[in-house]
């Protein structure tokens, strides 16, 4: 059985930019297509959407952007499965155009790491612990981004994935007419053999970016699931939103995300043809314990109203026990 998942469909920045955001939870399957997402428990897709009345198309050329550190201060991680973040305030009084992502991190250190546009972020200290996206917060952890506050990711990596650039004049719009008003890098530290000597840690992204205004607005779809995984057992876990903003979606490329029982993580667009037929169209499909960076998509036509995405993560456990997700 599919578990239907909502999707948050935002108008944002006062035009038509295009940014659907779903989350589950952060410890589950995905896949994400750019900009799709996809986890098992989710799916993500990235895509882009046109902006009206803007004629400016620029170009994400190295003379026009800029780049800006966002990395850890120096944290010394002292307990293993430690979720770290720490902010960024955005010059609100000008829009930036978020053109690209390097990685300053590997596997050996950091599990995976998240980049959150907030309003406003889950604490006012410099660094602080933001937890499991399926956890309950005490009195000494928060949110990545505040309670009340917006919230969408911006860039997720993980496995020693590479540099992602976006096309020319796409880009993710922060600052002046939109909800982002702080940035903040989550990193998730799985073990902390590395550092009980008192090394440090600055993994981070590098944030590639221009003030040039650009005609394509990119944005993020996550798809997650939940539930359980029984003992030395094969299960599928399944996922489905309906596109239901009349909005035309470019998908541009995806990502999968497991822990250590994925297998295989596949992303469609599920289209209902003129005689009621459901039309399954492949958007990507990968081993998830591979390099987890942004793939092209198969299939780049556009998704419109109506159309369904859907994705599902294969999982194989050999243990004797239940394996609960999050």
């Amino acid at each position: 059985m599919w578990r239907t998942c909502n999707v948050v469909s935002q108008t944002i920045f006062g035009m038509s930019t295009y940014m659907l955001y779903l989350l589950y939870q952060m410890r589950i399957p995905t896949l994400i297509v750019i900009l799709f997402t996809l986890q098992c428990s989710t799916y993500g897709l990235v895509s882009y959407d046109y902006l009206e009345n803007n004629d400016i198309s620029g170009l994400n050329s190295v003379e026009q952007t800029s780049r800006f550190p966002l990395l850890m201060p120096k944290v010394v991680p002292n307990k293993p499965e430690l979720y770290l973040c720490t902010p960024v305030k955005v010059d609100y009084t000008t829009s930036y155009f978020i053109v690209g992502y390097e990685p300053n991190a590997t596997m050996n250190t950091a599990h995976h790491m998240l980049v959150y546009g907030c309003g406003e972020p889950g604490s006012t200290k410099p660094v602080w612990n933001c937890g499991e996206m399926s956890k309950e917060y005490s009195a000494d952890s928060a949110s990545p981004c505040g309670v009340h506050s917006h919230s969408q990711i911006l860039y997720a990596w993980a496995r020693d994935a590479p540099k992602l650039d976006l096309p020319n004049g796409v880009g993710f719009k922060v600052g002046l007419n939109t909800p982002i008003k702080y940035i903040v890098l989550q990193v998730h530290y799985a073990h902390i053999d590395k550092f009980k000597d008192g090394s440090s840690d600055d993994s981070g992204v590098f944030i590639d970016y221009t003030i040039r205004p650009l005609k394509k607005l990119a944005g993020v779809l996550l798809l997650g699931t939940a539930g359980h995984i029984p003992p030395n057992s094969l299960e599928h876990m399944e996922t489905a939103c309906e596109i239901n903003e009349n909005k035309t979606l470019h998908p541009i490329a995806y990502r999968t995300h497991t822990h250590s029982l994925g297998k295989v993580v596949s992303g469609y667009r599920v289209r209902t043809d003129e005689h009621g037929s459901h039309q399954w169209t492949l958007l990507g499909k990968r081993d998830p314990l591979t390099p987890q960076m942004f793939y092209p998509v198969e299939n780049s036509d556009p998704i419109v109203i109506g159309d369904y995405l859907a994705a599902r993560c294969t999982m194989i456990s050999h243990r004797n026990r239940i394996t609960e997700i999050g």
